[in-house]
Order: structure tokens, then sequence, then C-alpha cells
């Protein structure tokens, strides 16, 4: 059996491989051609096609699973063509042996996603929004054009918002302004720095220009007459901490979307927001929507499983692979329009993210049995035919 699943996983992964580098060279073209208008002396198109690189890791982990189907079902129709999964029948490969043997090739699949989600994609799209907003000016992911902005609760009562404008490559932030408020979003104190670092569950800020407001500021503006004291007081503090549970990881989570986010910053900024009173919907479905993904490579190759099965003496080989693809196509397309409007309509998103994936599976394992149930007696009955015509 080793040797059938070897053989049967060479096959898979080349046209896999073949399938993956057509879908990446299309869609990257495709991106290319959209993107010329922006070219000029500022952006040239070395910039442009240094990006494109960047975003390559992203657009393979977004491309895999429909690569993947295609690829099995191709890899699959060829080799019932050929009549090999006629031997593969004959010599005992059963419609359970075929699903099992398929799994198992999925495995190296899995372990390529998991390093292109907790590490590479991470760090290519770090890179990709920092080269775009330096080359083009444009900001995205959880950038905005005014940097990074969050919000916590503070020890003594009311919350704090601190913005941090820029990103060092030594891990230090810039241009920091951090704002304090009292309960009932009374701003208390405005303190802006040009650089700042972490230690230990504190931001450390130097050179930090601090702006305090009494409490009773609102009611001195609202009266006609000057006030007998100045409203603001001014300090100038070379260094001060400000006890925050902000950390560097943490920071570095809110460049990416969550979809793009390593599962474990992912479950950090996560539970970060969730201290912090504020909506988490988007992360979690972003959370199963990584943990269901290896069962969809799966399910994507128990969907190809029925080519196994095909008659190609009948004809219509080409509109068979063709229905099996468009099959798996829109299962993907379900799969995560699902994960979408569970979110919009607050279902559960452990829900939405299994149950695509466990009906179409439960699906192709069924078509499998039906399949070789059908064909059984069909290859029984050829068997004494052939002995006869050898006699």
């Amino acid at each position: 059996m080793s040797t059938a699943r070897n053989y049967l996983a060479r096959e898979i992964y080349r046209s896999t491989f073949v399938v993956m580098i057509a879908l990446l060279g299309l869609f990257s073209f495709f991106t290319l051609v959209d993107q010329l208008d922006a070219v000029n002396e500022l952006f040239p198109v070395t910039s442009l096609l240094y990006l494109e690189m960047l975003a390559l890791p992203t657009r393979l982990y977004e491309l895999l699973p429909i690569g993947l189907l295609v690829g099995a079902i191709l890899a699959l129709a060829g080799l019932a063509q050929r009549n090999e999964l006629v031997i593969f029948r004959v010599s005992g490969v059963s419609s359970a042996h075929l699903l099992r043997m398929l799994w198992v090739i999925s495995i190296p699949v899995i372990i390529l996603a998991v390093l292109l989600s907790e590490v590479i994609t991470p760090a290519s799209e770090v890179r990709y929004s920092e080269a775009n907003l330096l080359m083009r000016g444009k900001v995205e992911g959880g950038r905005l054009a005014s940097g990074y902005w969050f919000k916590e609760p503070r020890e003594n009562g009311g919350y704090r918002i601190i913005n941090v404008g820029e990103l060092l490559a030594s891990g230090e932030v810039a241009n920091l302004t951090v704002y304090e408020f009292e309960t009932g979003a009374v701003l208390t104190s405005l303190i802006q720095a040009p650089k700042g670092k972490f230690d230990d569950g504190g931001l450390i800020i130097s050179d930090a220009v601090q702006n305090q407001l009494p409490p009773d500021a609102v009611d001195a503006l609202s009266q006609a007459s000057p006030p007998d004291a100045p409203l603001m007081q001014v300090s100038k503090l070379p260094e001060f901490r400000i006890a925050t549970s902000l950390t560097p990881n943490r920071l570095v989570a809110r460049i990416l979307v969550p979809e793009r986010m390593s599962l474990r910053s992912l479950i950090d900024y996560t539970q970060y927001m969730e201290e912090n009173g504020l909506n988490v919907d988007r992360q979690r479905v972003a959370i199963w929507r990584k943990l269901a993904y290896p069962f969809t490579l799966i399910v994507m190759l128990s969907i190809a499983a029925p080519i196994a099965y095909m008659q190609t003496r009948r004809g219509g080989v080409a509109a068979k692979i063709f229905v099996g693809i468009l099959i798996g196509t829109v299962f993907f397309m379900v799969n995560q329009l699902a994960l979408n409007v569970g979110m919009l309509y607050q279902l559960d998103p452990v829900f939405t993210a299994l149950f695509p994936n466990a009906v179409a599976f439960f699906l192709a394992i069924i078509t499998v049995m039906n399949m070789e149930r059908r064909l059984g007696p069909k290859e029984k009955r050829k068997k004494p035919s052939k002995e006869k015509r050898s006699r």
C-alpha cells in the first residue's frame, strides 16, 4: 500500500505544483495590469514588482485549497484514463483505503499551510504594509493615515487612548500621543513624545511633553469671564513610564487584518481587545477560519476522490473533470461566505466554520462509497470472461 500511496502522492503533488504556478502567475499578472496606472517616477515598475513579490505568500495561502482540488482532480483523472486506478482496485485498494491515502497525502500540504499561516505570511504582510506606505503613501490593514490607535482602561478609572505614529526597525515606536480620560470621557492629560519603547508591562517614553487639564476645566471654559489661573499645565518629562497591557507583539499584530495574523498573535490580540471592551467578532471568525483551514484541505481531496471511479470509456471526461472542479470551487466559496454571513447574523463561528466542511466531507465519502458499490458487481462480472478468454 505504501508504494501505491507514494505513487499517488507524486502524481497529486506534481499536478498541484503546476496548477499553483499557473494560478499564482494568472492572479499576479492581473494584479500587475490593474496596478500599472499607479506607475510613475516616484513609484517605478521595480517597486510594483517588489510589492507583488511580498504579496505572493498571502496569495499562495489563499489559493492553496483550490490549487489542491484542481491538482488532485487532474492527477486522478490522468490515472483513470491510463487505467492505473483499475489496477489499484484490483490489487485491493477499496474506497476507504483510497480516502485514507488521500488524507495522508494531505499532511505535507497542511504542514506547508501552517508554515505559511504562522510564519511566512505575517512577516511578508508586515513588510508589504510598510513598503506600500513608504513607496505609495497608501495604508492598508489596521493602519490609519495617522498611525495605529489603541484604547485601554487606566488603573485609577477612566481610559487611555494611545496613538503610535510609526514603528521603528529597532522595535521602538515614534511620534507617540497619549490621551487620558476620566469617567465620562473628560480629557485630563495629553502626552506627546518623539519616541518610546516597551519594557515589562509598560511603555517608557522619552522627551515627553505633558499637558494636564484640571477636572473643572469644562466648567471654567463655559463661563464668560477668564479664569484666575491657567487651565492647562505644561511640563517636560525627560522620561515617563505608562503602565499598559500593550506589547510589541500586539502592536505588530495591529498592522495586519485578522485573517493574515498568525494564530498565536490573533488569539493574544483578541484577548487584549476583550479586556478593553472592544468588539472581537471579526477576530473570532478569523480564529475559527484558521482552525478549519487544514480540514478544508482534507475536504478538497475528499471531493476529488470520486474522480477515481470515473468511467473513461463512456466519454465526457473533460465535462466530468469540469463538474468536479466546479463543485469544489462552489463549496470553497460557500465555505468562505458562510463565515461572513455568520458574523453578520451573529451565528456561532464554530458552527459556520465547521458545518459546511462537515457536510461536504460526508457527502464526498457517501459519493465514493456509492460509486464503488455500483462498479463492484461490474468488475466481478468481467473477471470470469477474461479467464475464459485466457483458456
